[in-house]
């Protein structure tokens, strides 16, 4: 069994027994039942949380949250610091051009993905409306910011020893949108309140031009990608986590790849 496989495959029956909890970029912030269950005690938030992400041309990633901190003064200013590793690094299949050498396919995701990257520093949160009466129901503006690697296959003849070889580069990214909550629960258990969500997200990276050109050359471009998505997810704690999201650029990269762009993903949390 191929190593990527065997790593998702692990991840899978750890997700099929864990706990439910947000691990990414649609924070879960007001659970009713954390609050109704009272202090806890304090653990190192340390992979503990990931994800699995199913992408409709066949590409399958899987993720560990490595760290997740907050940077700041404790009740007052701060915002989250997360750490995730290896989330594009994991596929059942890797995609192969023309001649044999690995094509950059996966880039076309990974530019528009906030949480792709074989390592991803990033801060995300969402700020909500305030309102007396609404507990569960709420509206937010979400964002979400960072530095990630990724990886790409340089391009060109079968001759040429260069062609095939891995490329790595620093790409940054930023995203803005619109965010709306309300409760989910199962019929037979009120107690156990979840939410489900909307989003409505601009996404925008920005990468180095002298990788891209070096991966494939000839190319004019000046590294900068944009387009939005939009997402719907529920999440109920020991019961579902899942969320669903549609990816559209406005200004695509230089990379031959069939629309549209669907993700798929399942969280898993170890607490």
């Amino acid at each position: 069994m191929k190593p990527p496989l065997l790593i998702c495959c692990c991840l899978l029956a750890v997700a099929s027994l864990a706990q439910v909890k947000e691990v990414s970029s649609f924070p879960l912030k007001d659970s009713i039942l954390s609050k109704a269950a009272g202090p806890s005690p304090a653990k190192p938030d340390v992979l503990n949380s990931g994800f699995i992400d199913i992408i409709n041309n066949g590409q399958v990633n899987a993720s560990a949250r490595f760290v997740r901190l907050y940077i700041g003064e404790p009740g007052r200013f701060y915002f989250p610091l997360a750490v995730y590793s290896g989330v594009s690094s994991n596929n059942f299949q890797q995609p192969i051009g023309a001649g044999g050498v690995k094509s950059n396919e996966q880039l076309v995701m990974n530019y528009i993905n906030p949480l792709s990257g074989l390592v991803n520093l990033s801060t995300d949160d969402i700020l909500y409306e305030k309102h007396k009466k609404l507990n569960t129901t709420r509206l937010g503006l979400i964002y979400h910011f960072g530095l990630r690697v990724l990886t790409g296959f340089r391009q060109g003849p079968i001759t040429d020893p260069l062609t095939g070889k891995p490329i790595n580069f620093l790409s940054n990214f930023l995203l803005s949108g619109l965010y709306c909550q309300t409760g989910a629960w199962e019929k037979s258990n009120t107690k156990n309140l979840g939410i489900c969500w909307l989003a409505l997200r601009y996404i925008i990276s920005v990468n180095p031009k002298k990788p891209l050109q070096d991966m494939m050359p000839g190319i004019q471009t000046n590294g900068i990608y944009h387009g939005w998505s939009a997402a719907w997810g529920i999440e109920i704690s020991n019961l579902v986590n899942i969320k669903m999201i549609y990816y559209r650029y406005v200004k695509k990269p230089e990379i031959d790849y069939s629309l549209p762009i669907y993700q798929f993903s399942f969280n898993y949390s170890l607490r």
